[in-house]
């Protein structure tokens, strides 16, 4: 295999990709003003996604506690990937589809917003996620890739990245967490 024709491929369609993102940027600054104002309001942000999402979902969630590029006060944030007691105990006490849900019923709140990370649209553990903090009148925001999948008609925003290959869309939800995170702080 010629690794540096690989390596100039993937970088053309990585390319591509990030040039395909301009027409989300008013959506993308819309989201980063509803974290401004949730936080402002005294909400949090939580955050949940499977594997390379449940990554994201914590690394997103690092730069809103710690701190993206100003130093600034902690802002609330959780990652609701990260108590391996409670994934695994509501894992075998209602099922691996509630792992998030359950989390949301106890943590969410009216004031706060749930991103949900999925590059299908369609994970049922965080559908189930974004349905529970529905109920609960949270703010809900998908980050999702493909069709957007079933996200689309559950949040009140999907972000939905126009890509069906997985690493694309993992590459841009990095980027699109770093720019909400640079709103947050402006």
């Amino acid at each position: 295999m010629n690794h540096i024709e690989y390596l100039k491929g993937e970088h053309a369609a990585h390319m591509a990709m990030f040039q395909a993102l301009e027409p989300l940027f008013p959506l993308i600054s819309d989201v980063g003003n509803l974290l401004r104002d949730c936080i402002q309001r005294g909400g949090k942000v939580l955050l949940c996604g499977n594997g390379g999402s449940a990554a994201d979902s914590q690394h997103i969630a690092a730069e809103i506690v710690g701190r993206y590029k100003k130093e600034r006060r902690g802002l609330p944030s959780i990652a609701l990937t990260t108590d391996t007691s409670i994934l695994t105990s509501v894992g075998n006490d209602y099922g691996y589809d509630y792992i998030f849900a359950r989390q949301v019923e106890a943590l969410c709140r009216p004031e706060d917003i749930l991103i949900g990370l999925t590059t299908s649209g369609n994970s049922a553990n965080v559908v189930r996620a974004i349905e529970a903090a529905n109920e609960i009148g949270a703010t809900t925001i998908g980050m999702t890739g493909g069709t957007g999948g079933k996200l689309n008609t559950l949040c009140k925003h999907n972000i939905v990245v126009p890509s069906s290959v997985t690493a694309r869309i993992q590459e841009a939800h990095i980027f699109i967490g770093h720019s909400l995170c640079e709103i947050l702080e402006s």
